[in-house]
């Protein structure tokens, strides 16, 4: 083992704030590399180079505890650990690739190296997006970045706007939803390593896609984080975290944990010309101190992405609507949430089912209406199954900030072997259900293979170690026993093994299956082809909306527009209703129009049994289990 001169050696200092320099990490340079590591708890640090006659470079301390140098004659490639005081050697918290796994070393990436060809990427802004969720591993037989890029173009055509992936920190074992990752910086390698995610996103903005990447900024996972052998000022103690410790934003010494995260937002978009992100589970960021780190890592993530626009959408359980308020209104300055009001109500609808979360919902049509013209449906009333308010105040946001759904990664594994939902409904309520979550001025979003009924499952799934499989295993069985029928003894035996490899290999999505299932196919994709290109419904109710309630599983929504002419989505979720008396006027046409079929779920290709006009001869009748899309248009 050698030891460079200390003469060698660059002195940094303390690093700039977050928007600063390259004092962190490991970054290339002319003759070197610059090495740089926030260490407080050590007296002495080096970096050591493997793959080879291991080399010992020393660290100069700075203040505030950092650590840095220039190592000259290192390059692109190089592998390497930051050793603390002489003992163990551990990964760069800041690693961009760990090729051997979080336990092994890191290695020097040149950031620069890419030819990226989409310069004339203008980036997203949130009005007109369709989003569509996918976990990289089980998108593809394969299961890589570079994979994935093959259906693209499929996606594109279908009428996808923007790819939403789920995490892709590097994390331990060999397959994980992506939650417990523990290395921010590094693209898990199993996927592909940091030029294959480049290539993902350069050829998604080369066929028209946006890109957005689900981050987690509440945890690290419980297997592969080294952070606290380089400071326990990381974590606290003072906030509970349902998934681990939680972490520090706001305590003594909060300052360089800030950093990391800021840094983290900062580095996607910059250097993966990503178009956003999605942060997971916001209500666990725990911070009182002001600014929010939510909304200092929104700030620099849109600064780092300028001069184009990016997509900030958050994940928040008790749907606080202060993420979306501006950071001058006290807010995080985000974009939109995911609106889980929506989903329950939409589940109980589909299935008939209230125990567990979906509680204090009842699939109503009131609930719908509420839905397409308020987004939350609990913004501060009381919340039976927590036993406390839920929600904010959110009346004055436009639809678009509220991503609605019926299927995510969390909702369909929330089932007891991770069926998807076409598999727990009528298949006609959902292709009704289905029109309301495309039409409806909200943010739409797909989960990956829902466009054609895959026959595949999405359980939980995560590789542990021997050690944390059994706890795993059991937390998902506790988890699962809020769900009346899934706390049977037959059920909780049938729920699938999250380390069990056969979990993850069932998940792996087969594409064949958009011929076999051609029809419901083409459901998603003539209802986004509406979405797009009617004037109304792609202007999303900018020109006025309402609803009204027609029955107990019945409504209608309507679009204002005085130049197009309006639009009406009728949605019976029930049995067939006929109005012989329609006292809602709604109903009514403008003046000087009728009202003109242009869209049903019943047509047979579709898998419907043949669609029907809802009015006529001055009466509604609504078929069952169906909707319908009418346009005003001109009485001749």
């Amino acid at each position: 083992m050698t030891r460079l001169d200390d003469a060698l050696l660059d002195a940094a200092g303390a690093p700039a704030a977050a928007s600063g320099g390259d004092v962190l990490g490991a970054d290339p340079v002319p003759g070197g590399v610059r090495f740089g590591v926030w260490a407080p708890r050590a007296t002495a640090v080096e970096v050591v180079i493997e793959g080879g006659p291991a080399q010992a470079y020393p660290l100069r301390a700075g203040a505030s505890g950092y650590h840095s140098a220039m190592v000259p004659r290192v390059g692109a490639g190089a592998r390497y650990r930051f050793r603390l005081d002489g003992a163990h050697a551990y990964p760069d918290p800041l690693s961009r690739f760990q090729p051997d796994g979080p336990h092994g070393p890191s290695l020097v990436v040149d950031p620069g190296a890419f030819a990226w060809s989409d310069d004339r990427w203008r980036g997203i802004a949130l009005p007109g997006q369709v989003l569509y969720e996918l976990h990289v591993g089980t998108f593809t037989a394969e299961g890589t970045f570079d994979a994935a890029i093959r259906e693209l173009p499929a996606l594109r055509d279908l009428g996808v706007t923007v790819l939403e992936l789920m995490p892709v920190a590097e994390f331990p074992g060999r397959f994980n939803w992506g939650y417990d990752g523990v290395a921010l910086f590094a693209p898990y390698h199993g996927y592909g390593d940091p030029e294959a995610l480049k290539r993902f996103v350069d050829a998604a903005h080369r066929v028209g896609l946006g890109v957005i990447l689900d981050v987690v900024y509440n945890h690290f996972g419980p297997d592969g984080c080294f952070l606290r052998e380089f400071s326990a000022d990381y974590f606290t103690d003072r906030y509970e975290n349902a998934w681990g410790e939680a972490i520090n934003f706001d305590g003594a010494r909060a300052a360089p944990v800030r950093e990391l995260v800021v840094r983290n937002a900062e580095y996607w978009i910059r250097e993966f010309h990503l178009d956003g992100l999605r942060l997971d589970a916001t209500q666990a960021i725990h911070d009182a101190s002001r600014p929010h780190v939510i909304a200092e890592l929104a700030a620099a993530a849109r600064r780092a992405a300028l001069p184009r626009p990016i997509v900030l959408v958050a994940e928040n359980e008790p749907q606080d609507a202060r993420a979306l308020a501006s950071a001058d209104d006290g807010g995080y300055g985000l974009d939109a949430m995911w609106n889980d009001d929506y989903h329950h109500a939409a589940r109980v609808a589909l299935t008939g089912r209230r125990d567990g979360y979906f509680h204090d919902y009842g699939g109503s049509a009131q609930e719908f209406v509420s839905a397409a013209r308020h987004g939350f449906l609990y913004q501060g009333q009381h919340y039976a199954w927590q036993g406390k308010a839920r929600g904010t105040p959110a009346l004055g946001l436009p639809p678009w900030s509220f991503v609605v759904f019926t299927q995510n990664h969390d909702q369909v594994a929330n089932t007891l072997a991770g069926e998807r939902i076409h598999r727990l409904a009528s298949p006609a309520r959902l292709r009704a259900l289905t029109a309301l979550t495309l039409l409806a001025p909200q943010t739409p979003m797909l989960f990956m293979g829902e466009e054609f009924a895959a026959a595949q499952p999405f359980p939980f799934f995560a590789d542990h170690s021997e050690r944390l499989r059994a706890p795993v295993r059991e937390g998902r069985r506790g988890f699962l026993r809020q769900f009346a029928h899934y706390a049977t003894a037959g059920a909780q035996a049938s729920v699938p093994d999250p380390g069990a490899e056969a979990a993850f290999r069932a998940a792996k999505l087969d594409f064949a299956q958009r011929e076999t299932n051609a029809h419901v196919y083409a459901l998603y994709r003539d209802l986004l082809r509406l979405r797009r290109e009617d004037p109304v419904i792609a202007a999303q109710a900018r020109g006025g909306f309402a609803g009204a309630v027609l029955g107990a599983r019945a409504f209608v929504l309507r679009w204002f527009d005085r130049a197009a002419g309006d639009r009406l989505l009728a949605v019976n979720l029930g049995d067939d209703l006929d109005l012989a008396v329609a006292p809602e006027p709604l109903l009514a046409p403008p003046r000087d129009a009728r009202w003109r079929p242009a869209w049903s779920s019943d047509e047979p290709r579709y898998g419907g049994p043949g669609a029907l006009a809802p009015c006529g001869g001055g009466r509604w009748r609504l078929a069952a289990e169906s909707a319908t899309l009418l346009a005003a248009a001109p009485r001749s």
